[in-house]
This record gives structure tokens, C-alpha cells and sequence, in this order.
């Protein structure tokens, strides 16, 4: 059984009673977008996660989660170190970390781009996300059919997705033909599993035209679900009071890694990191932190998203949905009863 079983139950029956209102009753344990197991090639999760591409290090107080899932944050390493690295980014973090603080480690990390945690950094309770107050309501629950632009990758902000596409929805999934979903080549199965509900719409986001498309679509639709931090969408001409101004009946879906707010905003983040900074992590006798499951982040983000899309949309909408990877993570440690640190 999964170590989140207990929050990702009160998220599918909360999702169950949200979508019943809306007049279709979506069963998430229908639509088999919680695990991954099978279509990706995972090992034991422990100092290591499951897809070798997060471990754990101990630092000179504590412990860390360093992310090296994509080339460029390989090649970042040896900037964040601040010296040659050698051929083995593991081996130069192993030898570096225990001698600098996690302060430090994080400090230099945000400011690169870095996925990188401390353990259990993040405490929060409520599963369902924050939301802000940024529009207006318009009419509750629309009878006509929602209108879903789905601007995410990967995993938890294509679910949320996903949940409101098996509620009937319009969900057009927006990809950058430049930067397309790194599932969709990763992982085809799971990919349509994710978006196969889904129209699809392929843009050149660097061209003039295709952003003045893109905004259109966002001006037009009753829900947008983004999975990039606010300096992504500045370099598209996006930003949080041009969005609300043009739509203010939106209900926006904003996943990140640690929050929306300022000072968070910035910090990148994956499933595996993100888990270890909301403390979804199980601890030795020897009070060292071992990874519980497969990027464990990134279902129980995707499940509150949706939840939280679906009461924005019952209320009317003009809401921002501040869905932080990190904090649904620490939220899912507490409803599941996982042990905090020693």
C-alpha cells in the first residue's frame, strides 16, 4: 500500500463530492494516474529515489535532497559547489555537502535554479490548497461545459487536469514545440493515461503570434493550469494582474514547488525533492531519512490542485490556486501519519 494511501483517499472522495455538484462524479481510482508503478523502470526507494535521479546527503546540520533529473541541472553542479566537480556530480556532492551548511547549500541553489531540499523543511496540515482572492466571481458552477487550458508537464499539474477532463470538461493540453512534455517521450502510457481526455494544442511559444494565441486561449477560459514559476510567464507577456484583469472570473491553477508568494516563487522543484522537504520521508535507527516512494509529491499535489480547481470553480472563480509541491508533500506526511524527524 502506498505510505500517502490516507491522503490521496481523502482527496479522491473530497474530488468525488466537489465533481458531484458539478453534475458527474469523478472516480480518480478510475483513471489510474496516481502511480506509476510498471511503466517506469524503479528500484527500492532509500538513500536513493526509486528513479535515481534525487539522493539524499547529509549536510553539516542536517540533511538534504539534491535533484539532478535533467542534464542542465548536471551541469549546474559544479557552480553550486563553486569548483570543479570532476566526472561524478555524486561523489563532488557527497565530499561537499557535509561541510557547508544547508542554509548555504539551499542559498546558492535557489539562486541557480537547483532542485534542492532540506528534509523536512516544510510543515503544513491541510491537504487542499490556499487560495487568493485576485478576480471576481462570476456565476456559480457554469451550466455550460468548463473550459480547461492545461499549460503543465510532467506529472501532478496534467492529473489535475486529467480530474476535471473525466468530469467532462474541454481541457486543451498547450505544449511548446520548442519544450514539449518530457512524459510524452518518457513515458507514452502513462502519458495518455494523463491526457488522453484532452485536445491538444501545439504552439511556438517564441513567436509573436503563437503568444498572442496563447492569451486568447487564457482570456477565453474558465480554468488554466500552469506548472512554471512567474518569470516563465513574464518572458510570455503573462503576468498574475494582466491575467485577472483580462479574465477575472478565472479559476488559476498555479503549481510550484514551495508557493507563489514572494521568496518562494523562485525555487524549483520536482516529485522525489519536494517529498523530502514536506518530510515524506521515512528515518533509520541511525535518524537518517530514506525516500518513501516513487516522486510521492506529485499525485497528492495533482489530487489537491484538482480539488482546489473545483471549489474555485464552484465559487465562481477570480481565484488563484497557490498548489506548492512541497507543501502538499508535508500536508500528506501529517494526514498519513508519517513519522516526523527524530
Amino acid at each position: 500500500m502506498s505510505p500517502i494511501a490516507p491522503a490521496l483517499t481523502a482527496l479522491t472522495r473530497r474530488i468525488a463530492e466537489l465533481t458531484a455538484r458539478l453534475g458527474h462524479t469523478v472516480d480518480v481510482g478510475d483513471l489510474d494516474v496516481t502511480d506509476r508503478a510498471g511503466l517506469l523502470d524503479l528500484a527500492e526507494p532509500g538513500l536513493w529515489s526509486p528513479n535515481r535521479a534525487c539522493r539524499l546527503f547529509p549536510a553539516a546540520d542536517g540533511w538534504i535532497a539534491v535533484n539532478l533529473a535533467r542534464e542542465e541541472d548536471r551541469e549546474l553542479v559544479p557552480a553550486w559547489l563553486e569548483g570543479d566537480c570532476g566526472d561524478d556530480a555524486w561523489a563532488a556532492i557527497a565530499r561537499v555537502a557535509p561541510e557547508r551548511t544547508s542554509a548555504k547549500l539551499l542559498k546558492q541553489a535557489i539562486l541557480l535554479g537547483l532542485p534542492v531540499a532540506r528534509v523536512g523543511e516544510v510543515v503544513e496540515r491541510r491537504l487542499e490548497p490556499p487560495s487568493w482572492r485576485l478576480g471576481k466571481p462570476g456565476l456559480v458552477a457554469p451550466a455550460r461545459r468548463l473550459r480547461v487550458l492545461d499549460l503543465s508537464a510532467l506529472w501532478a499539474g496534467p492529473l489535475c487536469g486529467a480530474v476535471l477532463a473525466a468530469l467532462g470538461a474541454d481541457v486543451v493540453k498547450v505544449e511548446s514545440t520548442r519544450r514539449p512534455d518530457p512524459t510524452r517521450a518518457t513515458m507514452p502510457g502513462f502519458f495518455n493515461r494523463l491526457n488522453g481526455q484532452k485536445r491538444e494544442l501545439q504552439l511556438d511559444l517564441a513567436a509573436t503570434a503563437a503568444q498572442a494565441r496563447l492569451r486568447e486561449e487564457i482570456a477565453a477560459a474558465d480554468v488554466v493550469i500552469t506548472s512554471v514559476r512567474p518569470r516563465a510567464l513574464a518572458s510570455l507577456g503573462l503576468s498574475v494582474e494582466w491575467i485577472f484583469e483580462e479574465n477575472p472570473c478565472l479559476t488559476w491553477v498555479a503549481i510550484s514547488g514551495y508557493g507563489w508568494g514572494e521568496g518562494t516563487a523562485a525555487r524549483v522543484a520536482f516529485g522525489d525533492d519536494a517529498a523530502a522537504a514536506g518530510g515524506l520521508v521515512r528515518w533509520t535507527h541511525d535518524r537518517e531519512p530514506r525516500f518513501l516512494g516513487d516522486a510521492l509529491s506529485d499525485p497528492v499535489t495533482g489530487l489537491a490542485a484538482a480539488a482546489g480547481a473545483l471549489d474555485g470553480v464552484i465559487a465562481g472563480g477570480g481565484v488563484l490556486i497557490d498548489a506548492a509541491m512541497a507543501r502538499c508533500a508535508a500536508a500528506a506526511a501529517s494526514v498519513s501519519g508519517v513519522p516526523v524527524a527524530p
